[in-house]
């Protein structure tokens, strides 16, 4: 949590030194026009962006789908306004990373493995991924947490199953030995 906040306070900072570095080298009334200029720009393309997300969330409503991509676009769509309403270039270069759809693709994608997942499974107490109890209580000897190779029950426990080939289904009543 220290992190985030660390990083929230080092951008208005990084905003501030470019701004004074920039107004510096062309002059205060170049950096205001580009300052307000990115923001009308990237308000333009929020707008735009949104619309289109904001038909592809009903889209996959009426298709019976649930739009959790979709909705995940539309929360960084959000962060991206407040980001490019926000005065200075640095802020608004984050906003138009968020924006982008080419650039919010990996965004999102990161996102949903180290902010949802995670949160979601903390909720669910593991049923998100899978990293659920099989068997016994949680803080019994030998109860806890497995995952075989798709997520599911690791081999060993009660009530697993075992792909078993031909032969282990071949019974012999007699007595006499195969030959």
């Amino acid at each position: 949590m220290l992190r985030i906040i660390g990083v929230l306070l080092l951008i208005p900072l990084l905003d501030m030194l470019l701004l004074v570095v920039l107004s510096g080298m062309l002059g205060w009334q170049l950096i205001v026009l580009l300052v307000v200029l990115t923001a009308l720009v990237g308000m333009f393309l929020v707008r735009a962006e949104g619309r289109h997300t904001m038909g592809k969330i009903q889209r996959k409503a009426a298709q019976g789908e649930v739009p959790t991509d979709e909705l995940l676009d539309g929360a960084l769509l959000l962060v991206a306004g407040a980001f490019l309403l926000t005065p200075g270039l640095v802020t608004d270069g984050v906003g138009f990373l968020l924006v982008l759809p080419f650039t919010r693709y990996p965004i999102r994608l990161a996102v949903k493995k180290w902010v949802v997942v995670p949160y979601a499974d903390a909720k669910s107490r593991g049923f998100v991924t899978g990293n659920v109890y099989i068997d016994g209580f949680p803080n019994e000897e030998g109860a806890g947490p497995r995952s075989g190779p798709q997520g599911g029950p690791g081999p060993g426990g009660p009530g697993d199953a075992y792909d078993l080939d031909d032969d282990a289904y071949d019974v012999d009543f007699d007595d006499e030995p195969d030959r």
